[in-house]
């Protein structure tokens, strides 16, 4: 098989004809970690996107939209607002919702059109929500409040932010259609969901039913970015239309193979406990051993719950992907004759 026809076996939740998909899906690496790796040996001259070729990793390409212009102002702090009011936004629309930002990604992507339909890879892209988008705005701490405080000035920045993605979906989908796209969010921490589910349904799921089917239509898989744990918030999510979620952090608690049994029908990538890089070869095998159940269901893609960390010595990282490799064969024979 191609490696865009395993991909879109894997997301039909069938077993493609060999392996599953090995993927570092988290692409843009970790500087540290690359850094690391160049004193034990990691050619210096490696582009962004031959590390992953260069590891024996199923290439893949992403694309994430910009919502801000590059000269938008920054908040003085981290995590501070860079609008904290309606006026203020008001003001900072010029620097906001860039038309640029759909032209860039579908030159881009009409680059790769080749391969992508030659099947050589798959093409995906990212969007911030409606969660994540709205934090840079306002910052963290007023984000949380403005639920509350600023009802109509969140509901606007959310009517804003669906019209301007979906005239940048336009002209991507005159390109190709990618294969998935996230949601970045990053609306868990480790004990669960930052937003109730009656503010979810207030505020988010709006936005989600304007952008969400137009995705789904054109052939696109829809998955949130949430780091923490997601686990409660997946029958909400369901309700917006979206089908999976990544990374599922193992140590916030995460159980792919529990969210399994509960949810048959939803996505799944990540999983892998990236702790485990650090510790030893046995204790990566422990950890598809553990993962192994849910890998031979279909619809779940393993790869690191995030970034590999720098921690992680490039000759072990090579054994991963080994088995990476090796479990994606075993997933596939196992889940063939269950």
């Amino acid at each position: 098989m191609t490696n865009r026809e395993r991909f879109q076996a894997t997301f039909n939740f069938e077993l493609p004809d060999d392996r599953l998909p090995a993927i570092e899906w988290a692409s843009w690496w970790w500087d540290r970690t690359i850094m690391e790796w160049q004193k034990q040996g990691l050619p210096a001259n490696l582009g962004f996107h031959e590390i992953a070729p260069y590891f024996g990793l199923d290439q893949h390409y992403q694309f994430w939209f910009p919502h801000r212009s590059a000269d938008c102002p920054e908040p003085k702090s981290f995590g501070g607002a860079i609008a904290e009011d309606e006026d203020e936004y008001e003001e900072l629309l010029p620097y906001l919702y860039p038309e640029s930002s759909g032209d860039n990604a579908a030159a881009g992507m009409q680059g790769l059109k080749a391969g992508h339909d030659a099947g050589e890879y798959p093409i995906w892209f990212s969007m911030d929500g409606g969660f994540w988008f709205p934090r840079t705005i306002l910052g963290i701490e007023n984000h949380l409040y403005s639920f509350y405080d600023q009802p109509e000035l969140y509901h606007r920045i959310l009517d804003d932010l669906a019209d301007f993605q979906l005239r940048q979906l336009e002209k991507i989908y005159s390109v190709l259609t990618p294969d998935f796209m996230t949601f970045g969010e990053d609306m868990s921490y480790n004990n669960g969901p930052m937003i109730s589910e009656d503010s979810f349904d207030e505020f988010l799921l709006p936005y989600y039913q304007k952008v969400v089917p137009f995705i789904k239509e054109h052939g696109t898989k829809v998955i949130i970015d949430s780091d923490g744990d997601i686990s409660k918030m997946i029958p909400w999510l369901k309700r917006a239309g979206i089908e999976g979620v990544l990374p599922l952090e193992r140590k916030a608690g995460v159980d792919v193979n529990a969210l399994r049994e509960i949810h048959p029908d939803f996505l799944f990538i990540g999983a892998f406990d990236k702790m485990t890089m650090r510790e030893s070869v046995d204790a990566m095998r422990g950890e598809f051993e553990r993962l192994l159940p849910a890998m031979r269901t279909g619809g779940f893609i393993p790869s690191v719950d995030h970034q590999t960390p720098p921690d992680c010595p490039m000759e072990r990282y090579k054994i991963y992907v080994e088995m990476l490799k090796e479990y994606g064969r075993k997933a596939v024979k196992l889940g063939k004759i269950q």
